[in-house]
């Protein structure tokens, strides 16, 4: 992977991430605050938790904190995957969102227009 195909992935793996938090602030009562510094997006929940995604540029990898863990993802056959095989991000991230928030969310990729 080069240089350019990695933030090219990365970033629209991070705009996926807030066109997430803005439906599901539309569609719930979640109240989720999502703010964006450079390559890093932190949600905040009403309960004060967090999840910080984050670009790991000399990796070439994106890592999740979240109150279960950190967790490192990789881009592999079209899907930021999990290093350690414990799935895909979007995935991971739904379940510890929903944990953490205490309801059920939803985050997904953007599509792709073909």
């Amino acid at each position: 992977m080069t240089d350019s195909e990695y933030l090219s992935h990365a970033e629209a793996l991070l705009q996926a991430v807030e066109a997430s938090c803005d439906r599901i602030n539309d569609e719930t009562d979640a109240d989720l605050d999502n703010q964006r510094v450079g390559g890093m997006v932190t949600i905040t929940f009403a309960n004060q938790s967090q999840i910080v995604v984050n670009q790991q540029k000399p990796l070439y990898e994106i890592w999740m904190a979240t109150k279960a863990g950190g967790f490192h993802y990789r881009w592999l056959e079209g899907q930021w995957q999990d290093t350690k095989g414990q799935g895909e991000f979007f995935a991971a991230l739904t379940h510890n969102a929903s944990a953490q928030s205490g309801q059920a969310l939803r985050f997904m990729a953007l599509s792709v227009a073909k």
